[in-house]
């Protein structure tokens, strides 16, 4: 399966905008390296850090794959690795694949259909 086949797998509006925030904050990290080399102590690498992880929480809610992915960023030369964006995969990634069972959440049952 390629990038663009799993892109367009992907159902909801949120997750791809998810998708393209992060590749754009790998992308400006890596290509911008020069400019945010001081790693951890850089404020505009900090700054894009902190904003890259508010949206993503806001657009994909909060799920501990950012956890490690912000400790990673703190360190220098881990931008160098699109931390982001594997964070994105592993949250936005299919749980459930064709002929596998969902396991539902405990909580009411859903009504049956009719």
């Amino acid at each position: 399966m390629s990038f663009l086949d799993y892109f367009k797998s992907l159902k909801e509006p949120k997750h791809r905008l998810a998708w393209a925030v992060a590749i754009a904050a790998d992308t400006l990290q890596i290509a911008a390296f020069p400019f945010f080399a001081e790693g951890g102590v850089s404020p505009a690498d900090s700054l894009l850090d902190l904003m890259v992880g508010f949206v993503l929480i806001r657009l994909l809610g909060w799920h501990w794959a950012f956890l490690p992915t912000i400790a990673a960023e703190l360190i220098p030369g881990a931008d160098l690795f699109p931390t982001w964006t594997a964070a994105v995969w592993f949250v936005t990634r299919q749980k459930v694949h064709p002929g596998e069972q969902e396991v539902l959440p405990p909580g009411p049952a859903p009504e049956p259909r009719r």
